[in-house]
Parts: structure tokens; sequence; C-alpha cells
């Protein structure tokens, strides 16, 4: 991922605190016309551009480090938005409130200036991410048993660096802020030095490594050594790989998650380019609208994870749009999140009412940003997977994958390009659970799904079809290029190491394929998917069988 510098993101949010300061007097015209334009004559519209400018004033005054102003802002602000709910003109003793605020204004606002230096507004941009290579450190002083913890890891498609000796590592450990540290308990000259290490080790990192400690101990006071030098997990000799692998998924699953997409719907240029800037730190994909009227067309091309919405818009309010979203097919429970200022403390039990939406009360710190959508956005993510994947795999279950394959079949049939599809089987399923137990049959389904989605590339799609048999659909690729990817991952999980209680074993699976220059539809492809993989168990199993139609 493309993380960017600290260093430039403090510039980027510097130079929008200046351009900020400079648009001031701009700001203080419009006003003074807006409001000399009200005193001739009362209009709502003008009404509602005026105490939409002062709202956004306040925000961008307080994002920005102005207190002051946005202090100023926010009454006068708070007189308009009297007038806009009465729905009258003011009387005499208001108009003289209003002048007499607005002078203040206008005052304040000629005061205001530019913060010197990129150092002193450096505050402002806390760094959101930290970069790690992704390498995974094993320590363990018995070589034998390190090479081949290192094999299985490699096998999944983790980079894996090997050290038999503490002293060794103690000079790479400076390397390993925030990486995964696969640390032996005991060692020849003490029986807890992994652990000791450790605890010493982590005083001296800027950010704490995440280690897992494996030790033929398992006791209180082994773990708690274990928690008290930062172990994140604890694993017992002998290790079982896939349990390992399965932690180690987990711990990485940020790394490679689909970046979150974020529509932001925000009149204010200024505070739009804020949030933009602050959300692309975090590596979102950001798509901004300054005009609301053309919501629906942004809607159905981007397809946004969260709306992050302002409460007032130019033509609407960000109520009324909400309204509009949840009458869409297929946006009905997306988030919605309304910025909102004190002065909208009576609106915001409005939003809450809306199902699905939400408020962030402005301003609103760089950190506290990412953190709610991130934790908005995980939510609906995880409540749609509930419903489209299958649980003890993460992937796609037998409905998801066959609408996806009708989907691309569609798609590859329009643009002319190849399309395979792919049916594995494990072989032996029955056997392998009679002769070691369903857990460890469930293990080996697990493994095979993390082996799939590893190996094949992000445009791919694995779905597990049922029991032990998965489907995959191999976009732009032919069925010899399929075969070999295929044969490729067969290969390896040959050779992955299986474990139930103290017994070793191995696995092999069976595969059929067929594409489209051969079948032309959905049905023609799982048909010919499934008896070429029949084939390929007549054949004596672990193969892979092409099915081209003849």
């Amino acid at each position: 991922m493309n993380i960017i510098n600290t260093t430039e993101f403090q510039e980027k949010i510097y130079a929008l605190a200046t351009s900020f300061v400079q648009q001031l007097p701009e700001k203080a015209n419009e006003i003074d016309s807006l409001w000399h334009a009200l005193e001739k004559h009362w209009n709502q519209d003008t009404l509602q551009n005026l105490h939409r400018l002062l709202h956004n004033l306040v925000d961008e005054s307080k994002t920005f480090g102005h207190s002051e102003l946005s202090l100023i802002s926010s009454s006068v602000e708070q007189l308009f938005k009297n007038a806009l709910q009465t729905d009258l003109p003011p009387d005499g003793a208001h108009v003289k409130t209003i002048q007499q605020q607005l002078g203040e204004l206008k005052q304040r606002l000629k005061q205001s200036t530019p913060i010197k230096t990129v150092e002193e507004y450096s505050k402002q941009a806390d760094k959101v991410n930290s970069q790690a290579s992704g390498t995974i450190f094993v320590v363990e002083d018995d070589v034998e048993a390190a090479q081949e913890l290192a094999l299985q890891l490699r096998y999944y498609g983790y980079e894996v660096e090997v050290f038999n000796h503490l002293e060794k590592f103690r000079a790479a450990i400076q390397s390993c802020a925030g990486e995964i540290v696969l640390m032996d308990v005991e060692f020849p000259e003490d029986e807890m030095g992994g652990i000791h290490f450790m605890e010493q080790a982590q005083r001296e990192l800027k950010q704490q490594a995440k280690v897992i400690f494996i030790s033929v101990h398992d006791t209180l006071s082994y773990r708690l050594g274990a928690i008290r030098a930062g172990g994140v997990a604890y694993f017992t000799k002998p290790i079982n790989s896939a349990e390992l692998i399965d932690q180690i998924d987990v711990m990485t699953a940020s790394q490679v998650q689909e970046p979150f997409r974020i529509l932001i719907v925000e009149d204010s240029s200024i505070s739009m380019a804020y949030y933009s800037s602050v959300l692309e730190q975090a590596e979102m994909q950001i798509k901004s609208l300054e005009d609301p009227m053309k919501l629906l067309d942004v809607l159905n091309s981007f397809s946004p994870d969260l709306i992050l919405m302002d409460l007032y818009l130019p033509g609407c309010n960000g109520i009324e749009l909400s309204k509009v979203v949840r009458q869409i097919d297929g946006f009905q429970n997306i988030p919605i999140v309304h910025l909102v200022n004190a002065n909208d403390l009576n609106t915001q039990s409005e939003v809450m009412s809306l199902r699905g939406s939400d408020f962030l009360l402005k301003p609103i710190s760089p950190t506290q940003l990412v953190a709610a959508i991130t934790s908005r956005v995980s939510r609906m993510r995880s409540l749609h997977s509930l419903m489209i994947l299958d649980g003890p795999t993460g992937l796609l279950n037998h409905t998801a994958i066959k609408e996806e394959l009708a989907r691309e079949v569609i798609r590859s049939n329009r643009l002319n390009t190849p399309l395979s599809f792919a049916t594995i089987d494990v072989d032996c399923f029955k056997k392998l659970n009679d002769n070691y137990g369903y857990a460890a049959g469930d293990r080996v389904v697990k493994s095979l799904a993390r082996l799939l989605k590893q190996r094949l590339r992000e445009t791919d799609v694995v779905g597990r079809y049922g029991g032990d048999e998965f489907s995959v659909i191999l976009n732009d690729t032919d069925a010899a290029s399929a075969a070999k990817v295929i044969d490729e991952i067969r290969s390896v999980f040959n050779r992955s190491m299986h474990l139930s209680q103290d017994d070793e074993f191995f696995v092999s699976f069976s595969c059929g394929i067929a594409d489209l220059a051969h079948f032309s539809d959905v049905t023609g492809l799982t048909e010919a998917a499934e008896r070429a993989m029949f084939q390929a168990k007549q054949r004596g199993r672990n193969k892979v069988v092409v099915n081209s139609g003849e």
C-alpha cells in the first residue's frame, strides 16, 4: 500500500489552514452582501445561503485552530438558525443584535492571521498508519523445527526470516517495530529466555512487536510472563500449524483488506479538502461531491461503503438527502454520518431517527475521524459478510459464488475475454474424518481455503461450494493457464503438513476445469468442471483435469 508521508500530510493541512485565512476577507464581503440583501428583502433562499456560509465558517475556524473566530461565528449562526426555524423576519431588537454581532465577526475576520510554519501546525497531522515490511520473524534455537515452521508459513505466502540465536536477533530487533515475531520461550541459557528478551526489547521499540510465544510449558506463570512481554498469542508444542496460521491471518487481515470507499458530501471546499486529506492518509478511497443534486449518479458509479455528509447543503439539507438515499435499491442500509456542530444539538435526535444514520460533532481531529469511519464501515462489512460468506472459511458461500459466476460470464461474453471455472474436491475426505476426526477435517478445509485465497489473484473469485468442495472463477484466463495455476497450488497443498493430536498427515485434492471457449453458459461451465473433477478422481486422484468438450 502507498502510505502518505507524514511530512507531506502536515504540509497539506498547513496549506489548507493558510488558504482558509486568505479567504476570510472574501467571506466577510459575502456575509455583508447577503445581510444587506436580507435587510432590503427578507428572502428564505438568501437566509439559507447566509446561514450555510456561517455554518461552514464555524466548522472551518474550529478545524484550523481559530477558536475565538469560531465562537463569534457560532453566535451569529445561531441567530440566523433561529430565524430559519421561525420563518419570520426579525424585529427591530433582533436586527440590532444581528448587526452588532456581525460587526464583531467582521472585526475578527480582519484580525485572523495564518500560522507561520508547518511545524506549528504539526499537531493537526497525527500519523494514522504505521509502515511494516510484512516479514514474520521466527526465533527458535532448534534449527530443524525453525526451518519446518518457516516452510509451513511460506507455503501460505508469508515472508519469513529465521534466527536460531537471541543475540543474532538482537541486531535485527529494531526493524521489527509493529511486526510479527514467533518467539520460542526456552533457550539453552535461560528456560524463559524468549520472554526475558522480549520484555527488554519491547521497551526499546518505538512501536511494539506483535509476539506469538511458543513453549513446551503450559502453565499460568509462563503465560503471564508472555503477556507481560507483549505476547498476543501463546502456542504449546507440538504446534498445530493450521491454528498458528489462522492466528497470523487474523493479525494481518487489516493489511490486505479492500480500501474503504467513502463519499463526502460537503459544500465547503476547504472542509472537503481537509476530510479528504485525513481519510486518504488512512488509505481510504475518497469521492468528493459539492453539488448534492449529483448524488444519484455518484452512488451508482462509486458504490461507497459510507457517506460522510454535512447537515446544510445547497438546495436541500442532509436529513432530506438521507431519506432519498434510503429509498434507493441497494443503499437502504448504507451508513450515513452527518457532520454537525454544537448549534445543531436540537437536530441530532432527528438524525438518529433515520435508519442507519449517525452524527459526528465538529470539529473532529484526524484520529477521531479515522476511528469513527473505520468502526462504522467495519461493522457494515461484517454484517454484509455474514450474508454472503461461508463462516468457517471466509469464502463466498454456495449461493454467492453461483451469483458471481453468472455476473462474470455475462461480463466475459460482453467483453469477449476468456474465463475459466474450477471445481476442487479434497481427496478421501470421508476417510480423513474417520481416521483423524471431524475437527481435523475442518482444519484441512480451512487450510485449503486459506491457500487458495493467498495463492490466487485478487481478481479471481473463490467460494466454498459445500463440504470439502471449492469453486474458483479465474477471470481473463483460459483453461490451460488456469490448470497451470491450480496445479501449482495442488503441489503446495500436498506438501503442507496437518496435525491431529500426535499424528502428522498429508492431504491432496483433485480438480476439474472448464472455460468459456468450450462452454458458453453457467450451467455448461459448472457441469463440465464437475465432470472433469470426477475424471481426476478416477485417474488416481491428486490431479488437475481440463474438460475441453471433446
